[in-house]
């Protein structure tokens, strides 16, 4: 299915793909615009799939009707951090979180015992393979 029936046919967008040239900004104005009027969007892949500027313009004009991320394009400095005494300099971020359909969870999305449980399974799985020389259904990389 190609992206533009995807967006304009879709009530909720989830991105689950990685970042690379190809996906930068994969959600732009012009994807945005493509979307149905109060669709949800859902990044739980990469900050920088989403143009942040933009995704606040397609909410204030409430034509994008919810996000939830789990991610942010400029997160380095804001995620992992306490930050509960300080002031965020990041107008971005501290415009996206004023507004009431907006869920950011800063990399906590995953925190569930299940998805725990299944991290520690994989990576035990994957180094039984590793010291056994089997091959690994994981493998990113073979030299």
């Amino acid at each position: 299915m190609a992206l533009q029936v995807l967006l304009a046919e879709s009530d909720i967008v989830t991105l689950h793909c990685p970042l690379s040239e190809a996906t930068q900004h994969l959600i732009d104005a012009h994807s945005l615009a493509l979307m149905k009027p109060g669709a949800m969007l859902v990044n739980t892949s990469r900050g920088a799939l989403v143009d942040t500027r933009a995704v606040i313009e397609a909410l204030r004009s409430r034509h994008l009707g919810h996000l939830a991320i789990d991610v942010y394009e400029q997160e380095s400095e804001l995620f992992f951090r306490d930050h509960s005494g300080q002031i965020i300099d990041d107008e971005l971020f501290q415009q996206l979180i004023t507004f009431p359909n907006v869920l950011v969870t800063g990399h906590q999305g995953f925190f569930t015992v299940e998805a725990l449980r299944e991290i520690a399974q994989v990576t035990v799985d994957n180094l039984a393979c590793f010291a056994q020389g089997a091959p690994c259904p994981n493998v990113v990389f073979a030299p």
